[in-house]
């Protein structure tokens, strides 16, 4: 694969005529109505088509298997919450929404919460089969987008019964569900995962004893991983109909990427474009055996940069951290733009990368 490969984060928009929801069923069972199964092939082949269109190298499925939950991408947590055993399936308050200011309440109640009753353990989530579906078609590879993760779910978590008591014990109970699918991930053949854990943010709420508890969870997700395979963890500033989650993630990277420079992971995935590449500065002190994926297109944004723009602020990031090092994407999923708009994000990425390329060489 040539330098600079690009790619996007996972999600992308829904095309409009694609209108069924799973509504928490697995998706052998909803798609026994063939106008379902139908349509979420269809949407899934014109994600990729779509990427392919535009000129990314590692693909995404588009995670059309989010449903339109609120946050715009709430089922980015629901997913896994509704199909995994021991969860209720009703919507409770955030258990911390007491302690959120300002617009941070208003995500808290749009993420919501969701009450533990029973023992935790592996349900129909289907990672395995939902890459066989996306890398059927194309040539090019599919990345497995594997989220929202088990730290950022245990903090949604209401104890009502069963013998999971707090959400150290919860997190390490879907860390293990997790491994299970990103295990089924790999057998299928992917090259590429990405774990999609903000709980990176956490400890900036609840203290600085539980960074290590973060990494333990990655590293019990993402060790049974061979050799090969990237291994990927995205954490951005949080994205609830484009707004960043403010007090989980104030301070921004300075304050937790030191924290995670020993985490059992090939590269970063973070957002830098809807901050104009502010803390670039970071990726100079990265360890030399971790390589970053760098956001340089604003998600949260309606504004279609031009490449030139794209290209800035990957100059940006080259004064920092070697060319080699460097995979392109977007800031975070795409699901909550317009399709039009999306499609010609990633048109600028592909093009912006072309341009710094070619004074690379």
């Amino acid at each position: 694969m040539h330098l600079l490969p690009t790619t996007m984060v996972g999600s992308y928009p829904r095309p409009l005529w694609f209108t069924q929801q799973l509504a928490g069923k697995d998706v052998l069972e909803a798609f026994k109505v063939a106008p379902h199964a139908e349509a979420f092939h269809d949407a899934t082949r014109v994600a990729i088509r779509d990427q392919e269109d535009a000129g990314l190298d590692i693909l995404t499925d588009g995670q059309m298997w989010f449903d339109d939950y609120n946050m715009g991408i709430g089922s980015f947590l629901w997913y896994w919450l509704e199909r995994t055993k021991g969860f209720s399936s009703e919507k409770l308050p955030h258990p911390r929404r007491d302690k959120a200011k300002g617009n941070d309440i208003w995500a808290l109640d749009e993420a919501g919460g969701v009450a533990v009753e029973g023992p935790i353990e592996r349900g129909a989530v289907r990672m395995g089969l939902i890459y066989q579906w996306a890398q059927r078609h194309t040539q090019r590879p599919i990345k497995a987008c594997i989220g929202a993760g088990p730290v950022q779910l245990s903090t949604l978590a209401h104890f009502r019964g069963g013998p999971v008591k707090n959400r150290y014990e919860l997190s390490r109970a879907l860390a293990d569900i997790f491994r299970a699918e990103i295990a089924d991930v790999v057998s299928a053949g992917c090259q590429h995962v990405q774990l999609e854990d903000l709980g990176a943010w956490m400890p900036n709420l609840s203290g600085e004893k539980d960074f290590d508890w973060v990494n333990e969870i990655v590293e019990r997700v993402m060790g049974g991983i061979p050799a090969g395979v990237e291994k990927s963890w995205h954490f951005c500033l949080g994205n609830a109909w484009g707004n960043k989650l403010h007090g989980m993630t104030a301070g921004g990277y300075r304050t937790i990427m030191p924290h995670y420079h020993d985490a059992k992971i090939d590269a970063y995935v973070l957002d830098f474009a809807c901050r104009e590449m502010e803390d670039a500065d970071l990726l100079r002190k990265l360890p030399p055996d971790k390589k970053v994926h760098v956001g340089v297109i604003d998600i949260r944004s309606l504004e279609i940069e031009p490449p030139e723009q794209v290209a800035s602020r990957v100059r940006k990031v080259l004064a920092h951290i070697e060319p080699e090092r460097v995979t392109l994407t977007t800031d975070c999923g795409l699901k909550q733009l317009p399709r039009v708009v999306a499609v010609q994000k990633l048109r600028s990425l592909a093009e912006g990368a072309a341009i710094v390329r070619r004074e690379l060489r």
